[in-house]
């Protein structure tokens, strides 16, 4: 699930078996957000550059070579910005490895609790803020190493009913909008 935390408390009480897992796009959109609200705080007018935005969002082994030095002669101007973006691309390598047994995840955990204490430490309250989120979600956060499991398709899903109800400008009966989403959806056959 995402990192809603009525989600987790409706789970928790209905549902009291249930091992929650952390979908890991909505970790590492997390992660993202709280990083770029601490660029914006360091260089208000540097976050405002769409190409160095982009440049920002991207995994690191994914930055070809000119965008690299770009990236770092930027950093030039702002090397406290590129510590906090190496300690970045460190936690989402991190946050993004799957498929690991039980005896594999747990030389990662001290790791992840190390970048936990790192950021509820850090003098940026963005960064703060994102250390004790990690921090209540760290069980759920750790599962996803375990387990690939994603909601993209309840994503998908819960788009294509926005959709449909945008389209329609509004459903008068509830009975219409729950056979259009059933065909739209592929719940049913034409």
């Amino acid at each position: 699930m995402d990192l809603s935390e009525t989600y987790r408390s409706i789970v928790r009480r209905h549902f009291s078996r249930a091992k929650i897992v952390a979908d890991r796009f909505h970790v590492i959109r997390l992660v993202n957000y709280h990083f770029l609200k601490t660029w914006q705080w360091i260089d208000p007018e540097g976050r405002k550059n769409r190409g160095l935005l982009s440049l920002m969002r991207r995994h690191e082994e994914k930055l070809k070579p000119e965008q690299r030095l770009r990236l770092f002669h930027y950093f030039s101007q702002f090397p406290a910005l590129q510590v906090i973006w190496e300690f970045k691309q460190k936690l989402a390598r991190l946050l993004l490895i799957k498929q690991r047994t039980q005896r594999n995840v747990k030389p990662l955990i001290p790791k992840f609790l190390y970048y936990i204490r790192a950021l509820k430490e850090s003098p940026f309250e963005s960064m703060h803020t994102l250390g004790k989120t990690l921090e209540s979600w760290s069980e759920e956060i750790v599962r996803m190493w375990r387990f690939t499991k994603s909601n993209g398709i309840t994503e998908g899903f819960h788009n294509k009913m926005e959709m449909i109800s945008r389209r329609a400008f509004g459903f008068r009966n509830f009975e219409n909008y729950r056979l259009r989403v059933r065909v739209l959806c592929g719940l049913i056959q034409h």
